[in-house]
Parts: structure tokens; sequence; C-alpha cells
């Protein structure tokens, strides 16, 4: 069986996801086709020797409803012969782009894969799918009683069960900003972007959503976002804590991750990257929600034969501050392992993009810092998450 190599790995920069975002003026096709174009001219591969394209997605739904990621190929000018997929699971889509392209690699099905994400947040807004369907059926929400909750309340949720008040949350929010800014201003993440020309002539080459002078006092100001009467009347005791500064950014973004078998990486003359060590998805609470990255680390760890103590980076997504500040807790990892270059705070949630461009800008920082093993795991909407560990090479 052959190791799934990373060969490469880049993504856009990320745009916030709203009317005169950055990058909403730019179909979410022709976004992901300028990623790819990035990653191939990159490694310096012949598009026909791809296999297959795996493309995680969310919102299948206008814009992006036409199998995302054929359209992309087709975009930028690629061969017909090669196919592509688009995989749906929730905020975990990319991720799981990348854990099947893997996996495809390590049973003999695929020799040269591509894994990517994508997501047009401001132009095929979260939910507008759903058009306000009962998506969860009768027998759910009876299993369920008195009915599954909005995300932002799971958070809420969360933050009571483990003890985080308002003022913890706002530091954590503050502090990935505040990481963001940072290694956006050192150049850290200039390896990994591809630039994204705009309808206009203009380039976009940098992230739109690092708000470099966010503050405690700042953000205290915020009023939370989530109580409605009907939540607060079911959960009394909540302090109702997030707000905007606690809360992953809605964006625009797409990431892409060439993977090869170790016997075509040698025939490409491709330097390996990273190699995969471990796997899994799981589900968990669906009310809660958002706390599945904590069983997924502890099995994903035991599977690979690694302990906490081996593993150099964590990557954990910033849906909602409550959720690494959970998973923190769980296991006790030092504050400067933990999203060191920031998250999707400061960063931005580009919901089917997410997973690979966590994967993305974690081998960048393993690679500027030294590191060997990286963990990452994203929560995910009914109650699941997805984590992987990687491992430097060379």
């Amino acid at each position: 069986m052959s190791d799934a190599l990373i060969v490469g790995a880049v993504r856009s920069p990320i745009g916030r996801g709203r009317e005169g975002g950055e990058l909403a003026a730019v179909h979410p096709v022709e976004l992901l086709a300028q990623v790819l174009a990035g990653l191939l001219e990159r490694t310096g591969i012949d598009p026909a020797a791809v296999e297959d394209l795996l493309v995680g997605c969310v919102t299948q739904s206008s814009e992006q409803s036409g199998n995302v990621g054929r359209m992309a190929w087709l975009a930028a000018g690629y061969p017909e012969a090669v196919p592509s997929v688009t995989i749906e699971r929730k905020c975990g889509s990319g991720q799981q782009a990348v854990q099947f392209a893997a996996q495809g690699i390590m049973a003999g099905s695929y020799d040269l894969v591509i894994a990517a994400g994508v997501e047009s947040m401001s132009r095929v807004p979260i939910g507008s799918n759903r058009q306000g369907a009962d998506f969860h059926g009768p027998s759910v929400t009876e299993r369920y009683a008195p009915g599954l909750v909005p995300q932002g309340v799971s958070a809420e949720l969360i933050a009571q069960r483990w003890g985080f008040d308002r003022g913890r949350l706002d530091e954590f929010s503050v502090r990935s900003q505040q990481r963001a800014a940072a290694a956006a201003a050192s150049g850290a993440f200039d390896r990994e972007i591809v630039p994204i020309a705009v309808p206009g002539g203009e380039t976009v080459s940098a992230d739109g959503t690092i708000r470099p002078d966010t503050s405690l006092e700042g953000v205290a100001k915020l009023r939370p976002s989530f109580r409605t009467e009907e939540m607060a009347a079911r959960f009394p005791g909540l302090e109702w804590s997030i707000t905007p500064a606690s809360s992953s950014q809605l964006a625009d973004g797409a990431s892409a991750i060439l993977l090869a078998s170790e016997s075509k990486a040698r025939e490409l003359g491709l330097a390996p990257r990273a190699r995969f060590r471990g796997f899994y998805a799981c589900g968990d609470d669906p009310v809660l929600m958002l706390t599945g990255p904590i069983p997924a680390t502890r099995e994903v760890l035991a599977r690979s034969g690694l302990a906490l103590a081996d593993i150099d980076q964590f990557e954990v997504n910033e849906a909602f501050a409550p959720v690494p500040l959970a998973w923190q807790a769980e296991f006790g990892v030092e504050d400067e392992l933990l999203n060191p270059r920031g998250g999707a705070i400061a960063l931005g949630h580009p919901l089917g993009a997410t997973g690979a461009r966590l994967l993305t800008s974690l081998l960048h920082s393993l690679e500027d810092n030294g590191g060997r093993y990286g963990l990452q795991a994203v929560c995910e909407a009914g109650g699941m998450a997805n984590a992987l560990i990687v491992e430097r090479l060379g």
C-alpha cells in the first residue's frame, strides 16, 4: 500500500463574504479554476496526468449547482477526459475531499489526484439551497425533542458546559485576529496564496478578512448574535455570549492540494512535502453539534499510533470560539501550538474550502517552523467531525 503524498498545496486569498467583498465579483467556478491553474503551474504537472478532481462545496445551488469542480476544470481549459465529483460533508467538505483522495491513493485507485474546496458565500449565501425547508424530517425532530438548534446556539451551549464566559471568548477572538495579522504582515501566507484576477483587471493577493485593529474594548461592545425569544425561553440559564467577533466570518475562497503515490512522485520528479498518518470521521451529539473534533482527535491519534505530545501544531477550525477552546480544555494543548497563525474567526470560513485551506496553511507552517506532525480537526453541522494527521517530509 502506497503512502499518499502531498506534492502541492495552494489557496486563494480569502475575501469577505458579502456584497463588495474582495472576491464577490468572481464566479465560484472561475475562482476555483484560477486556484487549480496556480496549483498545476507551481507543480509543473501536465493536467492530462491528473486522474480525478474531488471538490468540497456545501451550498450546491445556483452558481455552485453544476458539479462546480467539473465546471472549474473545464473553465481552466484542461482536458475533458479528467472527471470531477463534488463532496458535501458540511464544514468538513474540503477535508473530506482530501481524505477520500488520499485513501484512493492508498487503496491503489489513484496515482495522481487533486483534492480541493470552494465556496462563494457572497454569491451563493449559506442556507439558500434550503429555502425554509424542514430538512430534519419528523423522525429526527421527534428523536431530539424539543428540537435541534442553530449552530450559534450550539456554540452557546458549549460555552456554558465548559464554563467559558464572554471575556474568555472575546480574548480568544482578539488573539485569532492578532495572530493572523502578524502572520500576514510577516509574509507567512505569501507562499500558499494564488493571486486571483477579478473583473475589471485588478488582482487580489491578500486576505481581506483580517482586522489588525481588533481590540478587547471594541469587541466587548458587540451584542450577542443568536439570542431569540424562543431560544431564551428554551435555555433560560444561558449567558448569550457569542457575537460576530467570536464567530467565523462568512467568506469567499478556494484551495487545492495535489496528491501522488510514491511511484508517481518518483516518475514525475515531484518532491514529497508531506504524507498522511491518519484519518477519522465521526458523529457526535447533534444538539451540541460542534464537539465532534474532541472524539475525532482521540480516535485519529489512536489509529495513527501517535501521542498528543508528538504533534507539533494543531488546527481546530474556529467555527465559533468555544469550539477550539473546548477542544483545548479536553487535551491541555499549549496556546502557541493551537491555530498559531489565526483561524476562521480572522481568516474567514468559506465552507467547502475550509478543510483544504486548513491543510494548506498547516503544511506551510510546519515547513516554516520545522515541525514534523500536524493535526487538524473540523466540526460539522449535524454533529460530525473530520480529523487527520500529516507528517512533513524533507
